[in-house]
């Protein structure tokens, strides 16, 4: 099994910033990529930023140049700094990881359970 946790989470006024922070861990071969991704409330998930074992990311628009996704793979976490925050960045914020369990074992995803970023004044 894998386990995906995340945390950082909380409330911010808008203008302010956020670091959230995600750790993989059990029966991990390798980890092909991390991701973020968020559910707002009454509104589906969508991806956020990831970013692969050889470091190339993808940001949605919305959050591209206010958002960094970074990876420390010797401890299978990544992080997403999020800077300039505003009220519709207000969502549950969901950590993937794909990952194998072995030689020629097919890619996995496992979520975490979420960590809710609130952004108010």
């Amino acid at each position: 099994q894998v386990q995906v946790v995340e945390s950082g989470g909380g409330l911010v006024q808008p203008g302010g910033s956020l670091r959230l922070s995600c750790a993989a861990s059990g029966s991990i071969f390798s980890i092909n990529a991390m991701a973020w991704y968020r559910q707002a409330p009454g509104e589906g998930r969508e991806l956020v930023a990831a970013i692969t074992s050889g470091g190339t990311t993808k940001y949605a628009d919305l959050v591209k140049g206010r958002f960094t996704i970074s990876r420390d793979s010797a401890k299978n976490m990544v992080h997403l700094q999020m800077n300039s925050l505003q009220p519709e960045d207000t969502a549950v914020y969901y950590c993937n990881a794909r990952y194998t369990f072995g030689a020629r074992s097919n890619a996995l995803d496992a979520w975490g359970q979420g960590t809710l970023v609130t952004v108010s004044s």
